[in-house]
């Protein structure tokens, strides 16, 4: 099966639960690209998807290392080829059964291939089974990972570190989306539509107007740039004859709509007004869908201009919108046009913001220097390793020394350091903990 895509190959004696765990993994991501036999009946393949990233995954049949009857070694065979072309080798073994003299054998023959291998000690469906996990440390396999594939225990753990070790693709990761999705988004009356016809119509000429998902919402094309925007205009919320609470909660209804079809949101803010409960209330949302953030403060001509004005105005959104202080803040006049193209390179920068991925390396040499000699942290809290896991958005997972998860508050103290280092503007970035698993601390 010709791919480009990764592969990682399952292997294992019979009955440990590899066609559990492949099932587990192509189906419970809903992500199947092929889901056929291969070559002969005993190479199964499929496509996972994981933060963003595609791996192919090949489920092969039962190995008995040196049993010499025709459907062993042909099921032996089989998983060779799939082992030769696999870039990391899930070795699934049965926690209940304990290590087995073919076990003992298969990672000896593991080994001589050379490529990298994941323990996944399956059956494990308690907490009260971890300790059972222990022993599978003798194999000499530094990564050991007790899973449920059955009942979904331990696969999220299982597939993260899969995307920290398993190197990314070359390519620029922000030229695979063509078209940048931009939900205009706020409270009724702020100054959306003509935004949007500002941006759309007057300035830019409009490549294909294209109905939106509602009745009342119209999605623009425009190029600008070599870049492709889709404008998405919440018109719906300005109907005739509701009621304001009527037209508030409608407000909120739409914003959540069209971000989930969108990468980033313009959140409009009536300068005159100021930033109301409502405009916090719809940011949330965009927070709370991982859309990156643009905060542009409408009718700016209608203020009365100091040399403070500006300032004093954004010291209140930074205060009133602390959760999404990463966000750059325009002052624009949608009537007038004042500052509004500034918009398209805004959008840009924010729209790569969200393709950055920092190396490893960087990331962890950034650790030692900046957070760990700095401190801040508690001194039995050691942050042991943290790795980019994903982007759009740009997605970190942290190992920490202890065995239940940190405070949140430990998840803000790194992307705060994280973003006084790397790039980020405009783009949430979401800190995962991963706490070390109680089997690894004894054995250590």
């Amino acid at each position: 099966m010709p791919s480009s895509l990764p592969l990682i190959a399952i292997v294992g004696r019979p009955n440990v639960g590899k066609s559990t765990l492949f099932n587990r993994l192509i189906g419970q991501r809903r992500s199947i690209v092929t889901d056929e036999p291969g070559i002969t009946r005993d190479r199964i393949y499929g496509t996972v998807s994981w933060h963003g990233r595609n791996y192919d995954i090949v489920d092969t049949g039962g190995i008995i290392p040196g049993e010499q009857t025709e459907i062993p070694v042909r099921i032996f065979e089989q998983a060779q080829i799939a082992i030769e072309t696999a870039v990391l080798v899930f070795f699934v073994v049965d926690g209940r059964s304990g290590i087995t003299p073919p076990d003992l054998e298969l990672i000896r023959l593991l080994r001589r291939t050379g490529k990298p291998v994941f323990l996944v000690v399956n059956k494990i469906d308690s907490e009260k089974q971890a300790s059972e996990v222990s022993e599978f440390y003798r194999l000499g396999v530094d990564r050991v990972f007790p899973i449920s594939a059955e009942h979904g225990r331990g696969i999220t753990e299982l597939l993260d570190e899969v995307a920290i070790s398993v190197p990314a693709p070359e390519a620029n990761e922000a030229d695979a989306g063509v078209e940048v999705r931009v939900a205009i988004i706020g409270r009724p009356n702020v100054g959306k539509s003509t935004l949007l016809n500002r941006l759309a119509g007057q300035e830019r000429a409009m490549v294909s107007p294209i109905a939106g998902t509602t009745r009342d919402s119209v999605d623009s094309l425009v190029q600008q740039d070599g870049l492709t925007i889709r404008f998405v205009d919440t018109a719906g919320i300005r109907r005739k004859g509701k009621t304001e609470l009527k037209a508030e909660k409608l407000s909120v209804v739409m914003a959540r709509r069209h971000l989930e079809r969108s990468d980033i949101a313009i959140l409009v803010i009536d300068a005159i007004e100021g930033v109301t409960a409502l405009d916090a209330h719809i940011a949330g949302y965009a927070h709370q869908a991982g859309r990156s953030l643009i905060i542009a403060v409408n009718k700016w001509d209608a203020i009365e201009k100091t040399h403070r004005v500006t300032a004093d105005y954004e010291s209140e959104i930074r205060d009133k919108l602390k959760f999404v202080s990463f966000a750059p803040i325009l002052f624009i006049s949608a009537k007038t046009g004042q500052r509004v193209q500034k918009l398209y390179g805004v959008i840009d920068e924010v729209h790569k913001a969200r393709f950055v991925r920092i190396p490893t390396r960087d990331l962890n040499e950034f650790l030692r220097q900046e957070v760990l000699t700095r401190g801040g942290l508690p001194m039995d809290v050691k942050i042991r390793y943290i790795a980019q896991v994903k982007v759009d958005p740009p997605t970190f997972v942290m190992f920490s020394n202890k065995v239940r998860k940190l405070h949140f508050s430990f998840e803000r103290f790194i992307e705060n350091r994280i973003r006084e280092r790397f790039p980020f503007p405009g783009t949430p970035i979401i800190i995962k903990q991963r706490a070390k698993a109680l089997a690894h601390q004894k054995r250590e």
